[in-house]
């Protein structure tokens, strides 16, 4: 294997082997969600005019999880590896700043994908979905994890500690990814909030991912997909060009 090839490698064994703890506590976690806001609020939340409450939820949970988790998985490696010490080997190693970018965003995408696919797979036992537009759910759910991994590695390149890693997770990302939309459509919020929502790119990316479940959505898929790509391109070029410079690794 070629150098960011086995760095790939190295990363995506590195969440299977915890798989209990990487791949199904999130999963038990997005059914508990499921489980109790669907039997509260079924009969008493109404969203699009054909789709049940629980299907509406479903989606939002499958793209929250992918989210956090490939957030969670380059954030955590990068972080770890520079208390441990053992990133020395790394810089060791003549892999550029590609080969360290390609590795730890990929990695990100396949531990968000699985996790994500896990959710769905159980979530399906609860609600019947309809897969109006497989293409974008695909592109959604890659995108949006990418965006993630890339968001991640940059918090564990500026992070020192964990504390920061979590006061990073507990006040950007965990609002913004409640704030999306996950439990409601923001069709029902008022104008203002509606506004404000609208400026969240964690909206876009989960609304996106659900209209490819029922075809109907608040915003258009192709504005979400604008934003989310762009909001990527943005994400990808400071992260690389972190790495490229070493910030908080060389040094």
């Amino acid at each position: 294997m070629t150098g960011w090839q086995t760095l790939f490698y190295k990363e995506v064994l590195r969440f299977w082997k915890v798989g209990f703890q990487t791949v199904a506590a999130p999963v038990l976690t997005a059914m508990m969600y499921l489980l109790i806001f669907g039997h509260v609020l079924e009969d008493h939340v109404k969203v699009y005019d054909t789709v049940r409450y629980t299907a509406f939820l479903v989606p939002g949970l499958v793209m929250m999880t992918v989210l956090q988790n490939a957030f969670a998985n380059s954030s955590s490696s990068l972080i770890q590896s520079k208390i441990m010490g053992n990133l020395v080997f790394l810089l060791l190693t003549p892999l550029s700043h590609w080969s360290w970018f390609v590795a730890y965003v990929g990695s990100s995408v396949v531990r968000g994908l699985v996790v994500g696919a896990g959710v769905l797979l159980v979530a399906v036992w609860f609600a019947p979905l309809t897969f109006a537009a497989p293409i974008w759910i695909v592109v959604f759910a890659i995108l949006g994890a990418a965006l993630m991994g890339a968001m991640g590695l940059i918090a564990g390149l500026w992070a020192e500690k964990f504390d920061q890693l979590a006061a990073f997770q507990n006040f950007v990302i965990m609002p913004m990814t409640f704030l999306s939309g996950v439990f409601y459509s923001i069709g029902s919020l008022p104008p203002f909030w509606q506004s404000v929502s609208h400026l969240n790119p964690f909206f876009y990316m989960i609304d996106g991912f659900r209209y490819g479940f029922f075809g109907v959505s608040d915003a258009s898929p192709w504005l979400s997909l604008i934003i989310v790509g762009s909001a990527l391109v943005v994400v990808s070029l400071v992260a690389m060009q972190l790495l490229r410079t070493g910030y908080k690794i060389r040094s």
